[in-house]
């Protein structure tokens, strides 16, 4: 489940979803994407069954970006509670969605598995989506791409590489040459 390791101000207003999305409205890591058509609160479990349901699809094959992160707390009261004696307590986490945003990514699977993959995941959401599909990505770069192995920029001056061989480990380990007749 997705939710802010720590927040500022635990309970917050509801706001308003007017309008459309102007930030993260391009598909701009993978070849594919799921854009939303309507404004949305998009729970934390929403969000993770919509990932289960692709990556299970793809069958752990590619690589999936999730682009939304829940950031509201929605508060409830408890059942059966009177009015007033102030706001409830937090319950859940939702990320506020608008027309135009694009929530997931997917890339190094083939177009149709990609397709397929983005379709089961919209089931899993609360409002209409579309596939909308990168014109610019570069497949061969992608390629190139380890998500596994750790970036490093470059290495550090004044820190020397051990420079030592298989070999020359296998003599410290042994005390080196020594006659013991």
């Amino acid at each position: 489940m997705l939710m802010p390791k720590r927040v500022k101000r635990r309970r917050v207003h509801r706001g308003r979803m007017k309008g459309k999305a102007t930030r993260g409205n391009t598909v701009n890591y993978g070849e594919y994407g799921l854009v939303a058509l309507e404004p949305a609160w998009i729970t934390s479990n929403q969000i993770e069954a919509a990932r289960v349901a692709m990556t299970r699809y793809i069958k752990r094959g590619g690589h999936v970006w999730i682009k939304i992160f829940p950031h509201k707390p929605v508060t409830e009261k408890p059942a059966e509670t009177r009015m007033g004696s102030g706001k409830g307590s937090p319950e859940y986490w939702v990320a506020v969605v608008k027309p135009g945003r694009v929530m997931f990514e997917i890339a190094g699977v083939t177009e149709e598995i990609a397709k397929e993959a983005l379709r089961l995941a919209s089931y899993k959401l609360p409002i209409k989506c579309k596939v909308l599909k990168n014109e610019d990505f570069d497949a061969v770069a992608f390629s190139k791409i380890n998500f596994k192995a750790p970036v490093f920029d470059e290495v550090t001056e004044g820190a020397e590489e051990p420079e030592e061989t298989a070999e020359a480990e296998s003599e410290k380990g042994t005390g080196g040459e020594q006659d013991e007749s």
